[in-house]
């Protein structure tokens, strides 16, 4: 598909990260259209009047059955990826996926054959990678300028879990989720790590469930099933080590989450967030008061920009043929991501280290 033509996609998902990302974004982009979107009737209809949608499905199956839909973005519950991911792939479609991938390493396995198999372009929603701050840290990183890491460290957390207004939803549920913080903070910080200093080779670490009931949606009460933080150390194959804290319910270290990654020569540190938060600081032991590294202006507009720079990043990948090796997240990082949590599932039964290459 060559650039100057129109991809045309269809959206699976109805929920709020539908409204607020994939439609608005995919629509924003000069050379994409939504021309149809699959989820429940009353949803799916009030969000495609908003945004001028044409075609609404009840059924997924049927929008990646339409051969003039080009790409299918899948912004769903996690325990409908995979089954929504095989049917788009075999269809031809290429294919955007939220993260995590799938309930468990097995089904982000097999998703992750099937888009090999499709020959089509896969893409996880890995929105971190996106930001400004992260993409010039990894380019520092890169190019040496502070020597070798030997240290990663992710800090994440938030009160969220824990507040008076807070609702239950299918993230609570296991059976539906598959974890919690783990699966859906978590896999973006693993995938950070591997994003910026290469494979992870062994995890160790633990999870906690703070027990409550909450109310859901509705004001029914009901079981908080999943975990609400995690601590993981990893080793990666270059030698450095890393460091991750997730979680809903401990107070913010830092205002949101940041990403930090020290060498002999100095420390770089990037803000996590959608964009609202976008910056990078530098550090040295000569002088070590944190200082602002310059990034383009859109750093600073406190705005969730990397939301569109994700997807827009998926249409220009689709219609060049090939996403960018220096920011796009494929399946294969999904894969890589879920693996390195399954790692540290196991080992907080085993108590000790895992290798990947043991799962």
């Amino acid at each position: 598909m060559a650039m100057g033509r129109t991809l045309r996609c269809g959206v699976i998902g109805t929920g709020h990260f539908a409204d607020v990302c994939h439609i608005p974004e995919l629509q924003a982009h000069p050379h994409a259209e939504v021309v149809a979107i699959a989820g429940g009737r009353a949803r799916a209809q009030a969000l495609a009047k908003k945004y001028g949608i044409a075609d609404v499905h009840d059924d997924y199956r049927e929008l990646c059955a339409r051969d003039d839909i080009d790409a299918v973005t899948i912004v769903t519950r996690t325990v409908d990826h995979r089954s929504q991911a095989l049917a788009a792939f075999d269809r031809g479609k290429h294919v955007f996926c939220e993260k995590p991938l799938g309930l468990d390493l097995q089904q982000a396995r097999e998703m992750t054959r099937a888009a090999h198999a499709s020959g089509r372009l896969h893409h996880v929603g890995f929105v971190f990678r996106y930001n400004l701050g992260v993409r010039e840290l990894r380019r520092r990183v890169v190019n040496g300028d502070i020597g070798p890491p030997f240290l990663l460290r992710v800090q994440y957390d938030n009160w969220d879990g824990l507040t008076r207004d807070w609702r239950a939803g299918w993230v609570d549920q296991r059976a539906l989720a598959g974890a919690g913080v783990l699966f859906h903070l978590g896999t973006h910080l693993f995938d950070l790590a591997a994003h910026v200093l290469g494979p992870i080779e062994s995890a160790i670490g633990f999870t906690h469930l703070v027990p409550r009931t909450r109310p859901d949606a509705a004001g029914t009460a009901v079981m908080v099933e999943t975990e609400d933080l995690f601590a993981a150390w990893l080793r990666l194959a270059n030698g450095a080590y890393g460091q991750i804290f997730g979680s809903r319910t401990t107070p913010s270290f830092t205002q949101n989450g940041h990403l930090e990654v020290v060498g002999p020569r100095g420390a770089l540190k990037a803000a996590l967030s959608r964009g609202a938060w976008d910056y990078l600081k530098r550090s040295c032991p000569e002088a070590p008061e944190w200082v602002d590294v310059p990034l383009p202006i859109e750093a600073a507009d406190k705005k969730p920009h990397s939301l569109g720079f994700m997807m827009h990043s998926f249409v220009d990948a689709c219609l060049r043929g090939a996403s960018d090796a220096d920011v796009d997240g494929t399946f294969d990082a999904g894969l890589a991501a879920q693996h390195a949590m399954a790692a540290l599932i196991d080992s907080e039964t085993q108590r000790r280290w895992v290798r990947l290459s043991e799962l």
